[in-house]
């Protein structure tokens, strides 16, 4: 869908199979002088999608999480970069801030910028949950002045200089349904067990009840997800599972080497 590029800046997503909610996320930066998909293998169409909204496409075969972004980095048209995951969006108060605002902040000598995300959980917004309601992300930033940490999983954004912030939301539209929730968990825990693999981090098994009793603990009181009744529970419950599944795949990591062959072999569809 064409838009009209009115600021330098490259609209940056990485993508794998993002067919159904890649188009919303693109349209939502409709200022974006380039807006750039580096795909890793999809075979739902998301390149052709992408492509029919404006965007160029450039393939790359899986790095994790934080190294995808640092390559995607070098391949954008523009030296300032707004990154976005395909299922988000500017909401429409973001986009009028940052079409007013950003001309400023690409003047800058800034290292970029935050911005604050609020998540969609099982068909709403969630109201009090502290991790879906107001998370500060860096999202937007001078590719010299910042650099994403390099691991699996979990990156964020390093910035070496000032940063700003502005107050309008980037829209999260969260995992469709708790099947596809739970498929993402076992993703995300492999890659975290790797990391830990690579450190010679101790297994530590024997704490494992206590980090779900803690984890949970800290999402349902700390973290106000009982405030948002049965949605804070289910969150809160599903986060403590994952902190300790990733815990009990490294274990079994250490334990059974032959298992990551076996894992590498599964997600490559060798495995029945």
């Amino acid at each position: 869908m064409p838009t009209t590029a009115t600021l330098p800046i490259t609209l940056l997503v990485i993508t794998r199979n993002e067919a159904g909610v890649l188009g919303r996320c693109l349209d939502s930066v409709p200022f974006a002088a380039e807006k750039l998909v580096v795909d890793s293998g999809s075979t739902d169409g998301t390149p052709a999608i992408a492509k029919a909204h404006g965007a160029h496409v450039v393939h790359q075969d899986w790095l994790g999480f934080g190294a995808q972004r640092n390559f995607a980095t070098t391949q954008a048209s523009h030296d300032w970069i707004i990154v976005l995951d395909a299922d988000e969006v500017l909401s429409p108060e973001l986009a009028r801030e940052l079409e007013d605002k950003l001309p400023d902040l690409i003047k800058s000598q800034a290292a970029g910028a935050f911005i604050r995300r609020q998540t969609w959980y099982m068909g709403e917004p969630m109201r009090w949950y502290r991790p879906m309601v107001a998370e500060k992300l860096g999202r937007i930033y001078h590719r010299q002045r910042a650099r994403w940490s390099d691991v699996r999983v979990h990156e964020s954004l390093k910035f070496a200089g000032t940063t700003r912030s502005f107050r309008g939301r980037l829209v999260h539209h969260h995992n469709p349904t708790l099947r596809h929730r739970h498929l993402k968990i076992l993703q995300y825990s492999e890659l975290k067990a790797r990391d830990w693999l690579d450190r010679k981090r101790p297994a530590r098994l024997w704490a494992s009840p206590f980090v779900f009793v803690a984890a949970f603990l800290k999402d349902y009181v700390l973290r106000l997800g009982f405030l948002d009744g049965g949605r804070g529970y289910v969150v809160s419950q599903v986060a403590a599972s994952y902190a300790v599944y990733k815990r009990l795949r490294y274990y079994e990591m250490l334990r059974n080497p032959a298992s990551l062959d076996c894992a590498d072999k599964y997600n490559e569809g060798s495995l029945s």
